[in-house]
């Protein structure tokens, strides 16, 4: 028992990275849809370049949306119209006339004139009501047929002219009266009917609604079968019209086949293998070019949680409406993992998503195509993303290749730009909007992660923080080599392309271990006394070593990243106090020399290892008397050389043509620091 607790304790972190694999494939998985996919890709105007084509099933060949929604059109113009007679108001309006009328013609005495009268309103009246008052106007032709309600049964069929638009009653009534005998009686008739005329016919808009849906209903989608081994098209045969109605229609009945119990088992097992392939790939890429990363769960769990969620967020605007597929922001993956890590894991990672991502888009080699191109954008363009102008530069840049790209596909596949949808232009600036959201979502996590980036690197970097003015309070000396040793690092690590704010942030926070014990290190010795004097050797290198001990226990205790932690652990990697093991090496050769050592570890990384390189340099220059560019070359080349003897950069990924790069900038930076000019002969 005792024994497999052991084994698997000690294989934890390869067991823990199996249970992740295998629960990100089967969410992956799980996210995929649910239907078959054509295995075939083709283009409108293309040749087919696939093998002879025959119909593996029995299916209906569909119609085009174009001619769909032409047979919409041509049914809503067709489909009937309701309008609904309201008979009480129109007996309400003819007894309202009687009463009217005698009150506006009072002034007529004679009775002839004014059954005369009387008789022309009623016969303006009747013609008026004929078919129906409406109350405004709508938008239909003047010969489409209205079917009339009366009572709620359709009573007859007018054409929509007929109708009366009670807005019109002025101009109507006045051509009327005018075209008469009796126009001297025009203020009267215009004042009778604005009186009386009141509309009687709504249009019904749920029953034509209805009926409009209804024979929309009945629309037939498909227009021809063809039968299972039929011919559907031949290799080389140019992709287009019958052929390409037949083969969009073969397309979406596979899209359209939900899984069955028969093939279900088969897809999803086919589904698994495909994606454990793709991540498979991303896991051995970590192990052989990031080994650092590979050992670290967090880390690895971090990129496995951006895939994940990456996949998640395209599958839900997917399943919601697939025309907003380009405004998810997929080049927030390869800015997150460069400012994480770096710009080669970036774009491996995301090129991985998006291979998987394939599954879930329609168009998937140009969706492809649009997010790897992006994703390379957004790797080469930011390079410094603390600096906020430089994301909002590279988010624009982004977005024009996106709307560069789309529209060479879309003029690829239509030949012509009729039909380009403007609106997905609008799309990728949404996109590039979102991907702004990267620096809160960066700081996110760092905290969720405890991960560090650029961005808090840069905050790090000021001196004004609590912990480097308490080190420069109490060991001013040391803040001073602190900011010399920054300068030099930040300058090797430029020169040979590594992490130059880390390394800047390493250097500063190196020494910090010094502030409990400031006066045993001569940087701090400002009044000539040496606390040494009074101490044996080992005990003052004892003294010496625990500044790395207590520097890390002090970053600890700030919360500082364990990358920052990391340079000052190894700073001095596993080398001796030299000058303390030389002095107990005067007085016995028998005591351990492993009390004069460092603990380690040596550095691992360039930039532990510029960092080493800069300390040593910067701390034993001070003891060079009269320094020329001789002298400075020997010295530099001698402290390097003895690092390199005592193997202290063996477990760090750096060149002799990096260290011979190191040096020459160390050279170069120390003449400036001791103003040496050129002799001139004279």
């Amino acid at each position: 028992m005792d024994q497999t607790l052991n084994k698997f304790y000690k294989n934890h972190n390869l067991l823990y990275k199996v249970l992740l694999f295998v629960a990100t494939t089967f969410l992956i998985v799980y996210l995929f849809p649910k239907s078959g996919t054509f295995r075939y890709s083709f283009e409108k105007g293309k040749p087919w370049q696939s093998e002879n084509l025959y119909a593996p099933f029995d299916f209906a060949i569909q119609k085009s949306d174009q001619a769909l929604e032409e047979e919409r059109l041509q049914i809503s113009k067709e489909s009937p119209v309701f309008f609904e007679v309201d008979t009480a108001k129109t007996t309400q309006v003819f007894r309202n006339f009687d009463a009217v009328f005698e009150r506006n013609f009072l002034e007529v005495k004679d009775p002839k004139l004014t059954e005369e009268l009387y008789q022309f309103g009623a016969q303006i009246l009747s013609e008026l009501y004929a078919s129906g008052v409406l109350p405004e106007g709508y938008n239909f032709d003047s010969e489409r047929l209205i079917s009339v309600l009366v009572n709620k049964t359709q009573n007859k069929s007018i054409p929509y002219a007929d109708f009366f638009l009670q807005t019109d009653l002025k101009s109507y009534i006045e051509t009327k009266v005018r075209s008469s005998d009796y126009d001297a009686y025009l203020p009267s008739y215009l004042s009778l009917f604005f009186d009386i005329i009141k509309p009687n016919t709504t249009y019904n808009t749920s029953l034509t609604e209805s009926a409009l849906k209804d024979r929309i209903g009945r629309i037939v989608l498909v227009r021809g079968r063809v039968d299972k081994g039929t011919l559907i098209i031949s290799k080389g045969e140019v992709v287009q019209g019958d052929k390409l109605a037949i083969l969009k229609s073969l397309e979406s009945e596979y899209a359209s086949q939900v899984w069955t119990k028969a093939n279900y088992v088969w897809i999803l097992a086919a589904y698994t293998v495909l994606v454990a392939l793709a991540l498979l790939m991303l896991l051995l890429f970590l192990r052989k070019y990031r080994i650092e990363i590979f050992s670290n769960n967090t880390k690895v769990t971090f990129i496995f949680f951006n895939i994940a969620l990456m996949v998640l967020l395209t599958t839900l605007v997917v399943n919601y409406n697939s025309a907003y597929i380009y405004a998810v922001p997929l080049c927030i993956l390869p800015l997150v993992l460069k400012a994480f890590f770096d710009a080669r894991l970036g774009l491996f990672t995301h090129v991985v998503t998006v291979l998987l991502l394939g599954f879930v888009v329609a168009n998937n080699y140009e969706y492809m195509f649009l997010q790897i191109i992006a994703g390379i954008v957004t790797i080469l363009t930011v390079s410094e993303l603390y600096k906020r102008a430089n994301l909002f530069i590279s988010v624009g840049q982004i977005t024009l290749i996106y709307i560069i790209s789309y529209f060479a596909f879309f003029v690829i596949h239509e030949g012509s730009i009729d039909g380009l949808k403007w609106e997905n232009f609008l799309l990728f600036v949404l996109c590039g909007l979102a991907t702004l959201f990267v620096q809160p979502l960066i700081y996110a996590y760092e905290k969720l992660f405890g991960l560090v980036s650029d961005l808090s690197l840069l905050e790090l970097s000021d001196t004004n923080s609590k912990l480097l003015k308490e080190l420069s309070d109490k060991a001013p000396g040391t803040f001073h080599h602190s900011l010399n040793v920054a300068n030099l690092a930040e300058a090797s690590a430029n020169e040979i392309g590594a992490n130059a704010m880390l390394v800047r942030v390493g250097a500063l926070y190196h020494d910090i271990g010094k502030m409990s014990n400031p006066t045993y290190f001569t940087e701090n010795q400002s009044t000539g006394t040496n606390p040494h004097d009074e101490l044996s050797p080992k005990e003052s290198a004892q003294i010496i070593v625990d500044h790395v001990i207590k520097g890390v226990e002090l970053a600890k205790k700030y919360n500082l990243p364990d990358r920052v932690i990391d340079f000052i652990r190894t700073h001095h990697g596993t080398s001796y106090v030299r000058y303390f093991y030389n002095k107990q090496m005067e007085l016995t050769t028998e005591f351990d020399p492993s009390d004069f050592m460092y603990n380690g570890p040596k550095p691992f990384s360039k930039e532990t290892a510029i960092l080493m390189m800069c300390d040593s340099v910067e701390a034993a220059s001070k003891s060079l008397k009269d320094p020329t560019s001789t002298k400075i070359n020997a010295f530099v080349d001698t402290i390097v050389a003895n690092q390199i003897k005592d193997a202290q950069f063996l477990n760090a990924n750096i060149t002799f043509k990096e260290l011979e790069s190191i040096k020459k900038v160390l050279k170069h930076k120390l003449a400036n620091m001791y103003h040496l000019r050129i002799e001139y002969p004279e």
